[in-house]
């Protein structure tokens, strides 16, 4: 299917190459850093020295450029780019069109001011450029409050929850889909959130998917190193918790670069590192909000962690045309008492190790000015064992507590490859893209120990103290499987400038999943940019797009394990307590649970489309409204197929199997949004993103491992999706004022989302105490709004004599999350028969300070 796959691309790729035409002048090039690496998000300016008129371009991930129609005189091209110097350069247009122009930009003195407010916000016409997209580059990420450091998580408020997949925002690194950033946060030059959305590139919508520049290699030495303190003691106390927590957190990061061989005098191979390194030591709590038959049991309980990374990237200029780098990342931890907080109680925690080791493999090559290859190649390995803390059968008394043991023993090993070829051609007024990606080839094993104890559902309190379980849960059998999981894609694209106030993407995508028989994945793309007037500073855009999910190696798993035979899975309905069967019975004489694929399931779809319009408000700032929309057909969703029949719930279809979990592709969706934002240099105070969305989701499924109240009526699942927000306000930036006045300042305030209400019970027999209230839908409970106000307030020092901007500097900086201590409360029971219905059993955060000290040269 690889093979088929492969083939497919390349007939794509010829047939957009046969219809480029040959077209009138224009100017194109491509701009490189000094090791000949493509540079994105570089800002062209061309200048008409005559009449002084300027056009403005932004290069794409292949760091290419193109200018069209234009007069034959003279004019100056200016380029800029973060971390690099700018560079001017003069050229004279004659009748016929230049050769295209190879820009090799220099690398800025670390401690040069860059200029970025004007450049991040700019109308144009390209089609990958819109003025809704959340670009955040390294000198925003330094003055941005970001809680221990997580830039990308920091940047991940801007995704919509709707346009995730099944297994969670996509993360795209230096162009290739990977699972984690494999370097550490200061390490990181620039964030992308809904980056070009209709792109046939990428298999997620622009809000679904995260997009991460990492810094290249140096021909000089520059390093930065970070150190982050938590305590408790600067904190304000959870509401839920009898005393404030005592816990502190200690992270030690950086990042160093420069020339493997500084005395080499050879410009044209060189050789370049990049080492990352980080130790995050966490002594968090977690804080227990349960009750028992005791009473309210409320208690901070130790949740220690400790996790260690290392990267190392080596970075070769193998001719004047070809870039390789080898990057090899490291990451082990262990985390202690996991899974405590809230109904759990301490005997349920876990503790739990991991390592990874991954290598990663990039050649870029020039083939012509006009024809860019790149291919990247990763291999990976990695093995988290956890363990119970306590080896007891696990009690579940529903929105109460839980008790026993954790019984959630599991291992899990993998080995992974991924592939991602690109090959980009500028001809004309055409711009192709067209490759093969494989971001998942993985061999998985899992050794599942969980359950041999089994697990006891109690519908509430009272019924627990009545001995009275609904279900008890037990696992025999073989524990131990591997499969193989294979995701892979390929993708056309053209991008056609019809005419300077005229852009046109079109782009064809398919992708496969193996143990899914559907192989008619085609996802067509478009999306336009049309700018009215000779002043070009409206923008008219939009696009449409069909986007496929995947499913996730955990439904895979699932299927193979509880076949009935491998791996045992009994579920029994109203068993006795503490001994599940009557005398005489033997658990190997009941039923066995399986899960199943439903006939010829398919990979759910969904269709975006949207439009709306950008505006030069004035010289770098930028104000964009638009309407998205969604429609979701073949989502995932689990029923239990063999529920017993109503209206007497008495007998099960088929006798031989207890449940019979059908994984299918059945639910829908639909979603509306209209988002106004604001970008870019506000006024001489503020500079940054400011953004509101007025939307609406719905569908009737939760996801792969949701299931209806009632298997066999699903009317009732029709209603307010579970992240339906209907309004949120967000802002990210920097306030400043005077020296040091100078904040960062990230702003979330939303709606709440829904919750259900249910009786807590389980009438139906289905083994689930979903069970609702006749009449009543999913999702009818409304729940509270969130606001979070966070700052940072940092101060650079230099530590060397002379001009401001140069040599080593120490910068203080102080975070406050949370900063009025709002109660965002959260986890609201629905459950009509838990002593805490309709209350919330948690909360977000309440405020907590953060110390940083970072040091550069």
């Amino acid at each position: 299917m690889l093979y088929r796959m492969i083939h497919l691309s390349a007939l794509l790729f010829l047939l957009a190459l046969a219809v480029a035409a040959q077209t009138a002048i224009s100017l194109t090039g491509v701009v490189l850093d000094q090791n000949e690496a493509a540079l994105p998000k570089a800002r062209v300016t061309l200048t008409n020295v005559n009449d002084g008129r300027k056009q403005t371009v932004t290069t794409d991930a292949n760091g290419a450029f193109r200018f069209d129609k234009l007069a034959a005189g003279a004019y100056e091209i200016k380029v800029e780019r973060e971390g690099f110097k700018l560079t001017a350069i003069p050229i004279s247009l004659g009748a016929r069109p230049p050769a295209p122009l190879r820009i090799v930009l220099p690398v800025a003195e670390l401690q040069q001011d860059v200029t970025v407010e004007a450049a991040a916000a700019q109308v144009n016409t390209d089609t990958g450029n819109n003025q809704d997209t959340v670009a955040v580059d390294r000198e925003l990420l330094k003055r941005l409050p970001s809680f221990d450091q997580d830039v990308i998580g920091m940047a991940a408020r801007f995704l919509d929850a709707g346009a995730i997949g099944t297994g969670g925002a996509t993360l795209i690194v230096d162009g290739m889909e990977v699972k984690k950033a494999g370097v550490t946060s200061s390490a990181i030059q620039e964030i992308k959130i809904n980056n070009n959305p209709y792109s046939a590139e990428y298999s997620r919508p622009g809000r679904g998917r995260i997009e991460v520049t990492t810094k290249p290699g140096t021909p000089q030495f520059h390093g930065e190193f970070n150190w982050t303190f938590r305590d408790a003691r600067l904190n304000a106390r959870d509401p839920f918790a009898l005393t404030r927590a005592a816990e502190q957190r200690r992270m030690y990061e950086g990042n160093l670069t420069g020339p493997v061989n500084p005395a080499s005098k050879d410009k044209k191979h060189r050789f370049s590192f990049l080492v990352t390194a980080e130790r995050d030591e966490q002594d968090q709590q977690a804080v227990i909000f349960a009750r028992t038959p005791s009473g309210e049991v409320r208690q901070n309980v130790p949740t220690p962690a400790r996790d260690t990374e290392f990267a190392l990237r080596l970075t070769r200029q193998m001719s004047e045309r070809t870039t390789a780098s080898l990057h090899y990342s490291f990451e082990g931890r262990n985390a202690r008492n996991q899974g405590i907080g809230g109904f759990n109680l301490p005997e349920v925690g876990t503790n739990s190790l991991f390592r990874e080791d991954e290598v990663r493999v990039n050649f870029n090559t020039i083939i012509s000015p006009k024809l860019v290859h790149q291919l990247s190649f990763l291999l990976g390995k990695y093995r988290a064992p956890t363990v119970s803390v306590n080896n007891a059968p696990r009690l579940v008394v529903q929105e109460a507590f839980t008790t026993g043991g954790a019984q959630a023993d599991f291992t899990r090993t993998e080995e992974h490859w991924e592939l991602n070829e690109v090959l980009s051609y500028a001809h004309g007024k055409h711009f192709i893209k067209g490759g093969v990606q494989v971001p998942d080839y993985s061999h998985r094993g899992i050794i599942d120990r969980a359950n041999q104890l089994g697990t006891f559902y109690f519908a509430s309190l009272a019924f627990y103290q009545l001995n009275q379980p609904f279900t008890f849960i037990q696992q025999q059998g073989r524990p131990d499987l591997h499969f193989w999981e294979v995701i892979a894609g390929t993708f056309v694209q053209d991008e056609i400038r019809v005419r300077p106030s005229l852009n046109l993407a079109v782009g064809l995508r398919y992708d496969w999943q193996n143990h899914f028989g559907d192989h008619n994945n085609f996802a067509p793309r478009f999306g336009f940019a049309y700018a009215p007037g000779k002043a070009r500073k409206t923008v008219v855009r939009g696009g449409v797009g069909v986007f496929y999910d995947r499913s996730g190696p955990q439904p895979i798993s699932d299927i193979l394990r509880f076949d009935g035979q491998r791996l045992r899975r009994y579920v029994l309905t109203n068993p006795g307590f503490p001994n599940p069967l009557s005398a005489g019975q033997t658990l190997a004489a009941q039923p066995v649970s399986i899960v199943r694929f439903a006939p010829q399931i398919v990979l759910p779809s969904s269709l975006q489309f949207g439009a709306g319009v950008e505006r030069q408000l004035q010289k770098g700032l930028t104000l964009a409204v638009n309407y998205v929309g969604t429609r979701g057909v073949e989502l995932f969703r689990s029923r239990n197929v063999n529920a017993p029949l109503p209206p007497a719930f008495a007998a099960r279809p088929d006798p031989n199997f207890s449940v019979i979990r059908q994984i299918e592709a059945a639910g829908r969706s639909h979603s509306h949004s209209l988002e106004i934002a604001l970008r870019g240099k506000v006024n001489k105070y503020f500079n940054g993103i400011v953004q509101y969305a007025l939307g609406r989701a719905r569908n009737d499924t939760g996801g792969v491992a949701w299931f209806p109240a009632n298997s066999y009526d699903l009317r009732g699942e029709w209603g307010r999706a579970d992240f339906d927000l209907r309004q949120r306000f967000l802002v990210t930036g920097t306030f400043k004022a005077r020296d040091y006045f100078d904040l960062g300042v990230a702003l979330t305030l939303n709606t709440g989302a829904p919750y259900s209400l249910t009786t807590g019970e389980d009438n139906n027999k289905d083994s689930f105490a979903l069970d609702r209230p006749a009449g009543v839908g999913r999702n009818t409970l409304p729940g509270p709004g969130y606001a979070q106000l966070d700052l940072r307030w940092g101060r650079e020092f230099a530590l060397t004599k002379g001009k401001k901007d140069d040599g080593p500097k120490l910068a203080v900086k102080v975070d406050a999350f949370n900063v009025f201590n709002r109660v965002n409360y959260a986890g609201f029971v629905g459950n009509q028969r838990s002593p805490f219905f309709g209350q919330a059993v948690a909360a977000r955060p309440a405020r907590r300070m953060q110390f940083s000290l970072s040091f550069n040269f």
